[in-house]
């Protein structure tokens, strides 16, 4: 296809240099033709490669996109801004978004400490992960996340970039219906992708984690395979353990990196909410023998995953709005002051009963101290202290929970606003549900009904349950003393 000559109009759009060539699209920096329509954004313009040798799959990718670029919002998204005719000339006009993308930290990274490597990862891991949670909530699956397709602003967040790919739950599926083959880049395409089994949101986990296997040894976990035989591999291998390219990194990166990995979506993380909590809290993850190794499995390990792959029959994916309900990051604010014993004991009740309903769901046990509680003339000490106490006393609260298949994590915040605390950590850590009881955080109980639970529930992005005492004092001594 022909370049656009710079000064080009285009119903009324005035083409200026072409940013990007590649093998399906051209894109090109355009403005409005006239001032007046100044939309306070700079903008692109992606027009599909169409000649005689270009694939179906290029005019199939660019109607996909046209159909699901505008149905998405949020600062994670280019903004859709209009559509060309498909027969005359096809062209989608979107936000142009400031940025590096991912692909040019990885070839411009260069490796030094380990930790220090390691804590980038994470931050870069993170907001991907956060990008591609709120796509998933808009009940799309990106399908082609790589790390050309990952822009990073200058403030540290994500945009994902290049829908033609996508799958949207509530659209027909047009490359599911004209493809007869996986869909998808080799390096990065999921195991079930391979096998046609599209609108997976863990599909896109598991594409995240080969950017942070490629981020963390530089290497791509599975290679660049160029045959059907080649992609089907991943449905029963696992790759090389990071370790053994770089044995200093740390194991919660590799626990979270193979975890991403696993040849079956039920192994991975079941939300992008759940990788991007991990990855921010590294502290708090637990480390099994995946994190661990530093050999990969051997031939009878890969043997008996090559049976099971090829007797297992894919079903037919979640939508992700329910698969992110069905497993919601659960927070908990557990008080630490002015507080009786049986408010504690209906917390935990209230608690059971939600984890008991939702299998895989996350357990996040949060407490509020003032600031300047440890000031001493040893502050950092009496800091350190305090907030071991606080942590023992969470977990020692959350012992009497069945915390079977539950993740579970414990923070201690400071904060002068209990209610701005919760709802910021509920904000950040994309909690969908949030348990609160009736005294909290040092407040007396008056004022705590008054005003702190009311602002939780108006400010918060999740469901809030505020829990009453279910005990009286008197009968949960007794029951203690018959149990």
């Amino acid at each position: 296809m022909k370049l656009l000559e710079p000064g080009t109009e285009i119903d009324g759009f005035v083409v200026h240099e072409c940013i990007h060539a590649g093998g399906m699209a051209h894109i090109y920096r355009v403005g409005y033709a006239s001032t007046a329509r100044d939309p306070g954004f700079a903008m692109a313009m992606k027009i599909p490669r169409m000649t005689a040798g270009d694939g179906a799959e290029n005019i199939v990718s660019f109607e996909v996109e046209l159909t699901i670029l505008p149905t998405l919002s949020g600062p994670h998204v280019p903004r859709f801004v209009a559509a060309g005719d498909l027969v005359r000339l096809p062209y989608l006009v979107m936000e142009y978004v400031e940025g590096h993308t991912l692909q040019h930290w990885i070839d411009t990274h260069e490796r030094g400490d380990a930790l220090a490597d390691a804590a980038a990862i994470a931050r870069l891991g993170g907001a991907v992960a956060i990008a591609a949670h709120s796509i998933h909530q808009q009940n799309v699956c990106h399908l082609d996340l790589k790390p050309a397709n990952v822009l990073l602003r200058a403030d540290g967040s994500a945009v994902l970039l290049d829908f033609g790919l996508s799958c949207h739950a509530h659209y027909p599926d047009l490359l599911a219906e004209e493809m007869r083959k996986a869909v998808g880049s080799p390096a990065w395409i999921a195991p079930e992708q391979v096998v046609g089994v599209r609108g997976d949101l863990r599909s896109d986990i598991f594409a995240i984690g080969v950017m942070l296997y490629e981020m963390a040894t530089g290497e791509l976990p599975f290679g660049a395979p160029a045959t059907q035989g080649g992609l089907r591999q991943r449905l029963w291998m696992t790759p090389a353990p990071p370790r053994q390219h770089r044995p200093d990194l740390p194991e919660w990166l590799q626990e979270i990196i193979l975890r991403c990995l696993e040849p079956e979506a039920a192994q991975r993380y079941p939300t992008a909410a759940h990788l991007a909590f991990d990855l921010t809290n590294p502290d708090q993850v637990p480390i099994t023998e995946r994190g661990r190794r530093l050999r990969g499995p051997g031939v009878r390990a890969h043997l008996k995953r090559w049976i099971k792959a090829a007797g297992m029959h894919y079903q037919p994916s979640p939508l992700p709005e329910r698969q992110i309900a069905e497993v919601p990051i659960l927070m908990v604010a557990v008080p630490h002051n002015d507080v009786t014993d049986a408010t504690l004991y209906s917390l935990r009740e209230a608690v059971a009963r939600s984890l008991g309903i939702r299998p895989g769901a996350r357990l996040a046990c949060v407490t509020v101290i003032s600031p300047g509680a440890s000031s001493t003339s040893d502050s950092a000490r009496s800091e350190t202290t305090l907030h071991r106490q606080h942590l023992a006393r969470l977990k020692q609260w959350a012992s009497g929970l069945d915390l079977t298949g539950h993740a579970a994590s414990y923070h201690v915040l400071e904060a002068s606003d209990v209610a701005q605390a919760l709802v910021r950590y509920a904000e950040g850590n994309r909690v969908g549900m949030m348990i609160l009881g009736a005294a909290t955080h040092g407040l007396q109980l008056q004022r705590f009904i008054d005003t702190v639970p009311i602002r939780v529930a108006r400010d918060a992005p999740c469901t809030v349950i505020l829990v009453k005492q279910q005990l009286p004092f008197e009968q949960l001594h007794t029951s203690h003393q018959e149990a």
